[in-house]
């Protein structure tokens, strides 16, 4: 079924209620029942006005936005979730994970990894009418990364409404060592295999993300002129998985393959 899109149909007292509901839920490692079957007519712009909100309880408490992440980048999953376009959410800075590290499986809920690419600003990139060109004239360098996903929603039945307020469904981001220059690599074509405990449950080609990564950056930084913000120099923007989302329990091992850009790896306990 499609959602809508534009416009605000919650107040601004319902907004700040289910962002302080999900910020308890996030501090707590816990989920919360679906938002959209309580709130009828919900649009994707409600979902961004209560994410705003929680990001604002993390910058209060402390928290230092490093970047971005877009989601929805593939065809299939736009169509599942009946939206024709990607989503985003905020990366801070205790969300950024070191290659090899190992981590507690604990800190997340329903944890699962996904295979990126991600993008590193020298350049402040404000839209609208940002192109691929100009994203990559921004970038300073190209780096293979992951995505554990969190979600504070239970996933049965979830909608774009209710993973947009959840920040995305963002955990944390592991970024590799390798590093390459804008214009060094064809970017559509960045392979990986995904590994568990040595075994390949996954792999893909970067191409998969909409065509081309850096054409989610461009749609990133133009949605984000939308809400009044854009893309500051230093951010990383994870652009985007080319792979399915790959379950992970404590024990598990995930080390991804990106060829001559080398591996990403993390374990969890």
């Amino acid at each position: 079924m499609s959602v809508p899109t534009s416009g605000r149909t919650l107040t601004d007292e319902q907004v700040v209620a289910i962002a302080d509901e999900l910020a308890a839920a996030t501090a707590a490692g816990g989920m919360i029942e679906r938002i959209s079957p309580r709130h009828a007519g919900m649009t994707v712009e409600d979902s961004y006005a209560i994410q705003r909100v929680w990001a604002t309880r993390w910058k209060e408490a402390g928290g230092r936005v490093v970047g971005h992440k877009i989601g929805l980048t593939s065809k299939a999953m736009q169509a599942a979730t009946g939206i024709d376009e990607p989503d985003y959410g905020v990366i801070f800075h205790d969300q950024v994970i070191e290659h090899g590290a190992t981590v507690d499986h604990s800190r997340w809920s329903n944890v699962r990894v996904e295979v990126e690419l991600a993008f590193v600003l020298r350049e402040r990139l404000e839209g609208p009418g940002i192109t691929p060109e100009q994203v990559l004239a921004a970038t300073e360098a190209i780096v293979p990364a992951l995505e554990i996903l969190d979600s504070h929603i239970q996933l049965e039945g979830r909608t774009i409404i209710d993973t947009i307020s959840d920040n995305a469904a963002l955990g944390a981001m592991v970024v590799g060592p390798q590093r390459i220059l804008p214009g060094e690599r064809d970017l559509t074509w960045i392979g990986a295999m995904c590994r568990v405990n040595g075994e390949i449950i996954e792999t893909g080609v970067s191409g998969g993300v909409l065509g081309d990564p850096a054409l989610g950056v461009a749609w990133l930084a133009d949605k984000l002129a939308e809400h009044g913000d854009a893309l500051e120099a230093g951010e990383t923007v994870l652009a985007g998985s080319f792979t399915r989302p790959v379950w992970v329990t404590p024990g598990d091992v995930v080390s991804v393959d990106y060829q001559d850009l080398g591996t990403v790896e993390v374990a969890f306990r």
